[in-house]
């Protein structure tokens, strides 16, 4: 019964481990811009000589759900949100990563970063001059009004606006997104984005709540087949010395 015992025992791991997704979902639930974590398994021969009657779940790497959130309208010209598919590019602490957070601040030397990380523009980081005005258009163009009273719209830099399928990305350790390949992703002209909005994360609380629930049960039932195991070897090793 050595072979239900690796089964049983990769299962309620596997249930434990997506708890711990869902959670982590449940958590972000007012993060702006957050994408749900999807937990992702599948059945494995165990490796070795003599092992392939035994079978595991095993944990694939984690993907995302590209589902839109709520739009929520803020009034402020440095909140901007993507009206459909398509991504921000900004400069993570391990290289450029992607995001949906679009909630813009200046540094102190003007430059434009969202999460403490510099947004990127099609020339690399932005940073603005003295201005009294920001406005960031539909195509992601950022322009600025100068401090003179005579000043016009200036276009500054526009933003790097990036599309990938949802299996193509997965999250990286600063919670940003990457290509799964490691390349970078090109521009997309065809991405828009909608200023004085911000997105809320795509995550929604009943269903993260019937997922834990489902789990709950696949962790119960995999201790059962745990014990019910355990018990037929017992039996077995009574017959055996009897």
């Amino acid at each position: 019964m050595d072979a239900l015992i690796y089964t049983a025992m990769s299962g309620a791991e596997r249930a434990m481990r997506g708890q711990q997704v869902h959670a982590n979902n449940l958590a972000n639930l007012d993060t702006n811009g957050f994408r749900a974590n999807l937990e992702l398994a599948q059945a494995a021969k165990l490796p070795g000589y003599g092992y392939d009657d035994r079978h595991m779940s095993q944990m694939q790497s984690n993907a995302v759900t590209d589902r839109q959130g709520a739009l929520r309208q803020t009034g402020r010209d440095l909140d901007v949100a993507i009206s459909g598919p398509g991504y921000f590019a900004v400069q993570g602490p391990g290289g450029e990563g992607y995001t949906r957070a679009g909630a813009i601040t200046l540094d102190a030397d003007g430059t434009l970063t969202v999460n403490g990380m510099q947004l990127l523009g099609e020339g690399g980081p932005i940073t603005l001059p003295i201005h009294r005005k920001v406005e960031i258009g539909q195509d992601g163009t950022v322009s600025i009004l100068g401090p003179t009273a005579n000043a016009e719209m200036q276009v500054i830099d526009k933003l790097k606006l990036v599309r990938a399928e949802a299996s193509e990305l997965t999250k990286n350790e600063a919670g940003l997104l990457v290509a799964r390949d490691g390349q970078l992703l090109a521009t997309d002209p065809a991405v828009q984005v909608k200023a004085g909005h911000l997105e809320g994360a795509n995550v929604t609380a009943v269903e993260e709540m019937v997922a834990t629930m489902s789990l709950n049960r696949t962790f119960e039932i995999q201790m059962k087949l745990f014990k019910a195991a355990d018990d037929m070897t017992s039996v077995g090793n009574k017959l055996i010395s009897g």
